[in-house]
C-alpha cells in the first residue's frame, strides 16, 4: 500500500462523506482498501485533520493501559478505539491485548529499540575478574611448559646415554 500524505487521505475522506460515492469507489481509484477509508473516516470524525499528522508512536504502559481498559468498558473496535486515542495504526491495539493477557502488565512497558552503545559501564569489575582468571590460566601454562622442558632433558639424556653404548666400548 502506498503512503499518502495528508491532503489526500483529507480529500478522500471529504469525498465520502459527501455521500455521493462509496468507499469502494473511492478506494478502487486512489488505491486503498475501503477498510483502511473507513478507519481514516473514524479519524476524522474523532479528532479533525489532527488525525492525519504523524506523530510520536512511542506509547507508555500507563497510555496502553488506559486504552485496552476504554475498550472493555466501551465495547469499542480496535478502530474505533485508535480513532479516539489518535493512535495511527490500529492493528497495534490486538498487539497490546495479547501481550496483556499473556504476559502481563510488564509485556506493556516500553522497551529499548536499536543498537546499545558503546559507553563503558564500569569496566573495572571485569577487569578485575578477567586478571584472577588470566592469572591462573598464565601459572597453569607455565606448570605445562615447565613439564615440557623436564620431559626433553629426560629424552635429550636418553638419547646421549645411548649412544655411550657398551658395545662401542673400548677394549683394553
Amino acid at each position: 500500500m502506498a503512503k499518502f500524505s495528508v491532503e489526500e487521505k483529507l480529500e478522500a475522506v471529504k469525498r465520502y462523506l459527501n455521500g455521493n460515492e462509496s468507499t469502494r469507489d473511492i478506494g478502487k481509484e486512489i488505491g486503498v482498501t475501503h477498510r483502511n477509508l473507513l478507519t481514516w473516516v473514524k479519524q476524522y470524525e474523532h479528532n479533525g485533520v489532527k488525525a492525519f499528522i504523524k506523530r510520536c508512536t512511542n506509547y507508555t504502559q500507563e497510555f496502553k493501559l488506559d486504552v485496552l481498559n476504554f475498550m472493555t468498558e466501551n465495547g469499542t473496535s480496535f478502530n474505533e478505539s485508535a480513532a479516539v486515542f489518535k493512535i495511527a495504526a490500529p492493528s497495534t491495539i490486538p498487539a497490546w491485548k495479547k501481550q496483556f493477557e499473556t504476559q502481563g502488565i510488564s509485556a506493556l512497558q516500553s522497551k529499548k529499540k536499536g543498537r546499545p552503545s558503546m559507553k563503558n559501564v564500569s569496566n573495572k569489575q571485569p577487569k578485575q575478574a578477567s586478571t584472577e582468571d588470566s592469572i591462573k590460566t598464565l601459572e597453569a601454562r607455565i606448570k605445562q611448559l615447565e613439564m615440557e622442558n623436564e620431559y626433553l632433558k629426560k629424552l635429550n639424556a636418553l638419547v646421549q646415554n645411548k649412544g655411550k653404548s657398551p658395545s662401542k666400548t673400548k677394549r683394553k
